[in-house]
């Protein structure tokens, strides 16, 4: 009897020890949660960037990889999700997402992705900085530079403008746009939009009465992408983006922006700190401004369509070039 008492006994405390091993084993595993408004190439490709670097770091993590579809009530319901599941950090890519988990969670780290004015959009009050439980990285680029370049290249007088009237980032580009065509004396014919289905209708609103139309980094625009590049080919029109992501299927005369991707990495880079102790508040805002971190892309075929003739010099700048309907990375 003693005998059977004294194995039931060491089954039991051997059943324990494995039960703590299982628990330390789980809680050695962080749960992230990564977000984003929609679903596109360039999107993609910073959670894919997130993702390498944090499994590189050699911390171990399980994700909730979730995409609010555009609605910005689902990037709540998100949001509330990742909080009452306790995560230990979110990620939100794109302004209207990282909106929603900053207001939502407040005692767990929010890291921000590709948002183009955190200030304006108030998830900070300084770029020095993050704001409490909140940090991350900006895909701001250089507006006014931009339309110059376009400008010089092919010569538009008019410039056509799409934006998401309830997006705060697309706001503050429309504003960034405003101030540079008007410094190059640029008229400017900007049309709104509230969602992705509107795209090619707006498109073809303002295609007559444009010389080229010029893409910032709205995800709203993004998702239907394809829809103004057939628009505006049908017219001959050329197109100039800011993310050169969208722009390596073809359509698109020129792009000139950061690699998402390794905007991506930037923004791992922060999630690995804060998930080795470092607070979110002592992170400052992250800017891409390497020149190794940005494409220039030109679309031979593009070109051909619009009657433009790209300079050898020009071309020898970029590294990418598309055409015959392929694309070929120098």
């Amino acid at each position: 009897m003693k005998r059977l008492v004294s194995a039931l006994v060491a089954v039991a405390l051997i059943g324990s020890l494995a039960g703590c091993n299982k628990k330390a084993t789980s809680a050695s595993t962080k749960k992230i949660g990564i977000a984003k408004i929609v679903q596109h190439v360039a999107l993609d490709d910073v959670e894919r960037g997130i993702i390498d670097v944090i499994n590189e770091s050699g911390i171990k993590a399980e994700y909730d990889l979730q995409n609010a579809n555009g609605d910005v009530n689902t990037a709540a319901q998100i949001a509330n999700k990742y909080k009452d599941e306790r995560v230990d950090l979110a990620v939100g890519i794109a302004t209207p997402v990282a909106l929603a988990l900053a207001n939502a969670i407040k005692d767990i780290p929010v890291v921000f992705g590709t948002v183009t004015d955190p200030l304006s959009a108030g998830l900070v009050t300084t770029l020095d900085h993050g704001e409490g439980n909140v940090t991350g990285m900006s895909d701001y680029v250089d507006t006014g530079a931009h339309l110059a370049f376009f400008q010089e290249v092919t010569g538009i007088k008019t410039l056509g403008y799409i934006y998401t009237s309830n997006e705060a980032n697309s706001i503050s580009s429309l504003d960034l746009v405003e101030k540079a065509c008007a410094h190059l004396g640029l008229r400017l014919v900007p049309q709104a939009i509230t969602n992705s289905s509107e795209v090619k209708a707006a498109a073809e609103a303002i295609v007559d009465r444009v010389d080229g139309i010029y893409l910032t980094t709205d995800n709203t625009v993004f998702s239907a992408l394809a829809a103004l590049v057939q628009v505006f080919g049908n017219a001959k029109k050329p197109i100039f983006s800011a993310d050169v992501t969208g722009a390596q299927a073809g359509g698109i005369l020129m792009a000139s922006g950061f690699n998402y991707y390794k905007a991506g990495r930037a923004t791992g880079e922060m999630c690995v700190q804060i998930l080795n102790g470092a607070s979110p508040a002592d992170l400052p805002v992250r800017f891409m401004t390497e020149p190794s971190d940005s494409d220039l892309l030109l679309d031979l075929d593009a070109a051909k369509n619009c009657g433009i003739t790209f300079s050898n010099e020009l071309l020898a700048q970029a590294n990418m070039i598309f055409e015959n309907g392929a694309l070929t990375t120098k």
